[in-house]
């Protein structure tokens, strides 16, 4: 393969499946001067599945700023180099941010070699809509600054894709349910494209509930993808609400439904109003 002098490579490696490599990347980590790598080791071991022995060197979080300088220089002076992370695809929740920015600002020619990706593969299999979408990547750890997160996203209507560490996935479904509501539909995504793939597909409580009575389901790489916002949360109206007037409207009016439920709820009787007049118009 003939790579183009002084362009840096952004190639997606497996996230799982060894079988996702593309050959096209293959042909790639095997020409490039070097591969900067999230990790050397866990790439070394990739590059040997493959016989490749194309020299590695780290870029990752802790150094990304001193080692770009070094890579742009290389790249000016003809090298041709691959960023890759430890899985998927770079640049998404990994780094080379830093690197990649620098190059496109020098006027580098900056080439993608797609692939695996764990935010795709969930999208594609979760059963959520896919028209609009908003990856989220990691959450905070503590409770208190995850639950502020959330809260800012209560009313986002696309669906909503998480990074989950497995230790925490118990405490993170309990935050959305709190602050979603029980009905709210979730997905799970566990150890994609490995032999232990699982989907858990059912509304928050649903899934809470799965999760808690089997530890299996409390390890590995998890993808939490969340359903966004309904027009009635938008309004502030809850699921339980939503579902009360719902039931009122198929036997009363829409002013004495809204009044009974108002009553029954405690939600302003104008807010259900204007959901309950909006909910008949458009039937």
């Amino acid at each position: 393969m003939i790579l183009e002098k002084g362009a840096l490579y952004v190639v997606a490696t497996p996230i799982g499946n060894l079988g996702d490599l593309s050959q096209r990347a293959i042909e790639v980590l095997q020409s490039v001067t070097v591969i900067a790598a999230e990790d050397t080791r866990h790439t070394r071991q990739l590059l040997q599945q493959f016989d490749i022995s194309t020299d590695c060197l780290a870029l990752h979080e802790h150094n990304e700023r001193k080692v770009t300088a070094a890579l742009l220089a290389r790249l000016a002076q003809g090298d041709s180099i691959a960023l890759v992370s430890d899985a998927g695809t770079p640049l998404l929740s990994d780094p080379g941010f830093h690197l990649v920015r620098e190059a496109a600002g020098q006027g580098l020619t900056i080439i993608p070699v797609p692939g695996p990706s764990a935010i795709m593969a969930a999208l594609s299999a979760a059963g959520l809509p896919t028209d609009r979408f908003c990856f989220e990547g990691f959450l905070p750890s503590k409770s208190a600054a995850r639950r502020r997160r959330l809260e800012a996203l209560q009313q986002a209507t696309p669906t909503l894709v998480f990074f989950e560490a497995p230790h925490r996935i118990l405490s993170t479904l309990a935050d959305m349910q709190s602050i979603f509501g029980a009905e709210r539909r979730v997905v799970l995504a566990r150890e994609l494209t490995k032999t232990f793939e699982t989907f858990l597909r059912g509304s928050l409580e649903e899934v809470l509930q799965q999760v808690s009575a089997d530890q299996n389901q409390q390890k590995g790489e998890m993808v939490i993808l969340l359903q966004g916002a309904s027009p009635a949360e938008q309004d502030g109206i809850d699921a339980d609400t939503e579902r009360v007037l719902k039931i009122l409207l198929q036997e009363l009016s829409v002013k004495q439904a809204a009044s009974l439920a108002a009553a029954i709820t405690g939600v302003k009787k104008n807010l259900l109003y204007q959901f309950a007049l909006k909910e008949t118009s458009s039937k």
